[in-house]
């Protein structure tokens, strides 16, 4: 009949049609920022006797985030993230909330500068940054910086540098998850 008024209806990859979905707006808002704090939770449970081994998942999940989606946080979000796995991780309050602050900012001026990437380049400014924040939540913490020490907190580094394009693809699957369409009911 001509002229009547449909709703539209879009048809899936599968030549199916997807009447009554849309996305959620919870899950496209929450998502990620509850992925983080998990990540921050989950060293907790991962015990070492003599060195530190635990990478810092928390900001592992926060740079992956804030790499693969450069707009969906806000700067200002390092504050509360930071506070969160300051509280969850016994490090010295404000240095997650400095550490996290500081590498929004960072990786905002080098979004501004390089607006093009690819995976190497997000992995190698991960990288640099893990590395960095876990130098920098050390000094923090009253440490003295020596070879021993740098020693015992390189297995903690690599492994941490290397997890990133692990946590990256998990991030993708997560961030598949947030846009999905949810069937409506009602």
């Amino acid at each position: 009949m001509k002229g009547r008024l449909d709703p539209p209806m879009q048809r899936s990859a599968y030549g199916g049609t997807q009447i009554n979905r849309t996305e959620s707006p919870w899950r496209a808002r929450s998502v990620h920022y509850v992925s983080i704090m998990i990540g921050s939770l989950l060293p907790f449970f991962i015990l070492a006797d003599v060195m530190p081994i635990a990478p810092p998942l928390g900001y592992i999940i926060f740079l992956a985030w804030r790499l693969m989606r450069p707009g969906l946080m806000p700067l200002w979000i390092g504050v509360p993230l930071g506070a969160f796995d300051d509280l969850i991780s016994g490090q010295p309050f404000g240095s997650g909330i400095l550490l996290w602050s500081l590498t929004m900012i960072a990786l905002e001026l080098l979004e501004t500068r390089i607006p093009w990437r690819g995976f190497w380049q997000d992995w190698f400014t991960a990288g640099f940054a893990i590395v960095l924040y876990i130098l920098a939540a050390m000094l923090i913490s009253g440490a003295v910086l020596s070879t021993p020490l740098l020693l015992a907190a390189g297995p903690q580094i690599a492994l941490s540098v290397l997890l990133y394009p692990v946590v990256s693809r998990m991030i993708a699957g997560l961030d598949r998850f947030r846009l999905s369409r949810s069937r409506r009911v009602g």
